[in-house]
């Protein structure tokens, strides 16, 4: 590897596996193609399956980069190359300095052994001296928090307790890379923040972080770019927000689908007078795009069998502001049309940080909104009102909207635009964070 501050490099990375249906294809494949050889003869009697094609990717010292995708994609295979306990079919990697790896609960412990003996084994095979380890031991104890279950056989502990100990030991190493595979997901809430807090101090320090997980609050939150993996392709890489909009697509079953062909002619077109629904909504065209407060860089997609057409937003009765302040009555109203008839249609709406964290989602199932069992025939378009008080603090904030409907239990989506409206909150100087809770405070003189 160059000499520059590149930790990990992985380049046309492919893993393959041999599936035989019988024993006896497998004593096959070991003998009879040398004898086929001779004879200009090639048959091959096994299945090729391929857990990962073709991955290419960098980590430089002090990113966290966050690997995605659903279960069977690749992530734990790939992971598994990286730490050397499998090796690639074709393809390099490269990796600088020590690495400490959470590939899955309790491994590398012995469950025979206390925590307290695990320990001292499982630091030592990460290249910790015995003195290294007495100096951080009562981090490391601290850290796990688990009391007197220290000194007891791992097998006597809960997966909770032993994903504590294990990450406590792989983070207080100061390891030059360290890969988190899921673990994370066992701890309660209190344990997952002290785990991220320590995450930051690494990555701070100068740690390269590998994090895979299901969650895309902690991809977008914690990463500095993010990979996603579908059955062993990388489809996608780069900034999180945008790779977390990708996975979305892939959870609901759904790739991205081309919306109808004049979608993207009509959004240029400006509102006509005629053909609108209350507040001037368009019922004929889509004129979405038209609307201030509009980001052209929203992210859309869906089957195309029903469209959102336009939006109006108003603070206070305000039409369409440049800035919102905190306590105002935010008023949303969209229009739709279905193409083709729904049971039940379902409308969503989120609010996301600029970052990508959701701050507020609903929908109108989650509502029981029952105006909305009533609608969805083809060819036909609704308004639909929706009305909250702005709490956020100042910030900018985006609003995505969705129209889908259910098959069986499976969400459908015909027009999703995500981070489509921008909302601007504007400055106050009574609060900071995200939210305002309308948090009182007062004080009386108990003692003269």
């Amino acid at each position: 590897m160059s000499s520059d501050d590149t930790m990990i490099r992985v380049s046309q990375l492919s893993k393959r596996y041999e599936i035989y249906d019988t024993p006896r294809d497998r004593l096959k494949q070991f003998i009879l193609p040398r004898l086929q050889r001779d004879r200009g003869v090639s048959k091959q009697y096994f299945r090729e399956f391929w857990a990962l094609r073709d991955i290419n990717f960098t980590v430089k010292k002090g990113e966290t980069v966050g690997i995605i995708g659903r279960n069977g994609s690749g992530k734990s295979t790939l992971l598994q190359i990286i730490c050397g306990t499998l090796s690639p079919t074709s393809g390099q990697i490269e990796t600088r300095g020590r690495i400490a790896a959470m590939l899955e609960l309790g491994s590398g412990f012995n469950p025979e052994f206390t925590g307290r003996e695990n320990v001292y084994l499982n630091a030592t095979v990460l290249g910790l001296t015995e003195r290294e380890i007495d100096e951080r031991f009562d981090r490391i104890a601290a850290f796990a928090d688990i009391g007197d279950f220290m000194n007891q056989p791992i097998k006597t502990y809960s997966s909770g307790m032993t994903v504590r100990l294990a990450f406590a030991v792989q983070s207080q190493i100061d390891p030059d890379i360290l890969i988190v595979d899921e673990a994370l997901s066992v701890g309660d809430a209190k344990f997952q923040a002290k785990c991220f807090e320590r995450l930051r101090q690494l990555k701070d320090n100068g740690t390269s972080i590998l994090l895979v997980t299901h969650s895309s609050e902690q991809i977008v939150t914690h990463c500095t770019s993010a990979i996603l993996l579908n059955q062993g392709v990388q489809l996608e890489s780069g900034a999180p927000k945008q790779v977390v909009n990708r996975y979305l697509d892939l959870l609901f079953g759904k790739e991205k689908q081309a919306l109808p062909e004049d979608s993207a002619a009509a959004a240029r077109q400006a509102p006509t007078l005629l053909d609108t629904t209350e507040h001037g909504l368009s019922h004929l065209e889509d004129v979405f795009a038209s609307r201030p407060g509009y980001n052209p860089h929203e992210y859309r997609w869906g089957d195309g069998t029903a469209s959102i057409l336009d939006f109006y937003v108003a603070a206070d009765g305000v039409p369409y502001p440049a800035v919102v302040s905190t306590g105002q009555r935010i008023s949303l109203s969209v229009s739709v049309k279905f193409h083709t008839s729904f049971y039940r249609p379902i409308l969503g709406i989120t609010i996301k940080t600029k970052e990508g964290v959701t701050i507020y989602g609903v929908n109108s199932e989650t509502l029981e909104c029952a105006s909305f069992h009533e609608v969805g025939r083809a060819g036909s378009v609704i308004q639909a009102d929706a009305a909250f008080i702005c709490r956020l603090a100042p910030g900018d904030y985006f609003i995505s909207l969705g129209i889908a409907s259910k098959e069986g239990e499976e969400a459908v989506p015909h027009d999703r635009r995500y981070d489509s409206i921008h909302l601007q909150v504007g400055p106050n100087s009574v609060l900071f964070g995200l939210v305002d809770l309308e948090l009182n405070m007062m004080a009386k003189e108990v003692v003269a």
